[in-house]
């Protein structure tokens, strides 16, 4: 089900139930905060996601793509924002839906997913990638929970396979070999494998979902034909293994872009 609200207190009591949250409740604030487009995490109640009307140019679009992947997956979502604006954003997402089979024009035409050397490893001899769960399921990992839990994430996001940009992944991976989250972006770390996906190509063939916050795939994701390419340590130029999240983030970036420059302008000038 979804509620609306014009404001909602932050802690642990659900305003709905008038007790406190279980697993199936997520919330979404629109907010006029500077410092962010979209933050996500537990805050002492249910997983809450909030979106900035004032950084984020389509939080229209993120609105209404929560409620469609909440409601697709039986979750309970409270929105904190006026009525007009809910409204406003219905009338903008007119005719898209949370897993339509295009890359929207704001959307990256290349998603990166960072893991592991030795996970890579295994990756490859898949030929897929594959959530946490269906890992876990296959005792491939023995691990008792995911990274994101220390974050606040819901125990089912370790159904999916998430992606983003930047340095976010290499933090995850930092963050798997110290068993806590750091979010030093020069901590040094042993670099694993950043992958590079074709966006578009995901969307077009059903596999890229977006729940407000996130671009995801569910359980798994073949290499083939989604996998551009691969930078590790040596690939990406740098002189060992050992690095930071941001030196290496940047280098392999820096490689990407130089070998699949037209690539990514004819990805973009293809959107849809």
């Amino acid at each position: 089900m979804i509620y609306r609200m014009d404001r909602l207190p932050e802690d642990s009591i659900n305003p709905i139930t008038q007790r406190g949250y279980d697993r199936s409740w997520i919330i979404l604030m629109l907010t006029g905060s500077k410092e962010y487009q979209k933050m996500c995490g537990g805050n002492g109640c249910a997983y809450t996601i909030k979106i900035s009307r004032a950084k984020c140019r389509d939080w229209e679009m993120a609105v209404c793509d929560c409620m469609g992947f909440c409601t697709a997956n039986q979750k309970n979502l409270i929105l904190v924002m006026m009525e007009a604006e809910l409204s406003a954003a219905k009338i903008r997402y007119g005719g898209h839906s949370y897993n339509e089979p295009v890359l929207r024009e704001s959307e990256p035409a290349v998603l990166v997913h960072s893991t592991p050397m030795d996970s890579w490893e295994q990756i490859k001899y898949d030929g897929t990638l594959k959530s946490w769960n269906l890992l876990k399921a296959e005792k491939v990992i023995s691990e008792e929970q995911p990274i994101g839990i220390q974050l606040g994430d819901p125990e089912d996001f370790s159904n999916y396979i998430m992606f983003g940009s930047g340095v976010t992944g290499e933090i995850v991976v930092s963050a798997k070999q110290r068993g806590k989250i750091v979010m030093d972006v020069n901590a040094e770390y042993r670099t694993g494998a950043r992958l590079y996906f074709d966006a578009k190509r995901m969307a077009q063939d059903g596999l890229l979902l977006r729940d407000g916050c996130h671009l995801k795939v569910k359980d798994v994701l073949p290499l083939a034909p989604y996998l551009i390419w691969a930078a590790t340590w040596d690939t990406a130029g740098l002189a060992s293994q050992l690095s930071v999240p941001r030196i290496f983030a940047e280098q392999a970036d820096k490689q990407f872009q130089a070998v699949f420059s037209q690539y990514l302008q004819d990805t973009e000038g293809s959107k849809g």
